[in-house]
């Protein structure tokens, strides 16, 4: 803990130099963390990736984010990672704590992931809006125990803001989730708009629409 409160207040350069020496982590020297707590066990981030200020992300296997993703201020990202002696989870030998964005995706302002379970997100898409939460873990009733399971949100998709992402749920490529949106289960068609506490499919989208054929990841 002491080591990471002293890295915390220095300069970047420093900074990224004393987090790849202490803690192994695998930094681009075009990566950059602002004034956040990112503290998983291990670390890669690749060229142009940033995340912003007062952003959390603790209790990790891995964080893990690709060319030029981001993650924006004030989001809350953890887990339960496996090294743990906890008795929770003992059931799930493969479960892995994780959160990998892909080349470009985004996650915008105050979101809450729960990354008990690997949360994938494709390449090119967005997080958008405010205070969504995936959550992939949850109590068992009928076997009274805690349970995950991972969440796959795909290439080229858009989720909107204030949604409520479950375990075992699938966002498929070239998608939508509308806003204030339950997902909790897994689709399949892409060029799918999905909607509605719990979603379903609510109409097609074109497939010459701009946003699923860009080359760069911010939308201006």
């Amino acid at each position: 803990m002491v080591l990471k409160v002293l890295t915390f207040f220095l300069p970047w350069f420093l900074r990224r130099r004393m987090l790849e020496r202490l803690f192994k982590y695998e930094l681009h020297p075009r990566a950059r963390i602002g004034f956040a707590w990112v503290f998983p066990n291990k670390l890669k981030m690749a060229a142009g990736s940033r995340i912003d200020h007062f952003t959390v992300a603790i209790h990790l296997d891995l964080l893990e984010m690709r060319k030029d993703a981001t993650i924006g201020r004030g989001n809350w990202i953890t887990g339960f990672p496996t090294n743990s002696n906890s008795k929770h989870f003992q059931h799930q030998s493969d479960r892995q704590a994780a959160l990998i964005l892909g080349e470009s995706a985004s996650v915008t302002k105050n979101h809450h992931l729960d990354c008990t379970n690997i949360i994938k997100v494709g390449r090119f898409s967005t997080i958008a809006g405010y205070n969504s939460q995936f959550l992939t873990h949850s109590i068992d009733v009928n076997e009274n125990l805690q349970h995950s399971e991972p969440i796959v949100i795909g290439d080229y998709t858009f989720v909107g803001t204030n949604v409520v992402v479950l375990g075992g749920a699938i966002l498929p490529s070239n998608s939508i989730l509308g806003a204030k949106s339950l997902l909790n289960k897994a689709f399949y068609d892409e060029w799918t708009l999905y909607g509605g506490v719990p979603a379903k499919a609510v109409k097609e989208i074109p497939m010459d629409s701009k946003y699923f054929t860009r080359k760069e990841g911010f939308v201006y």
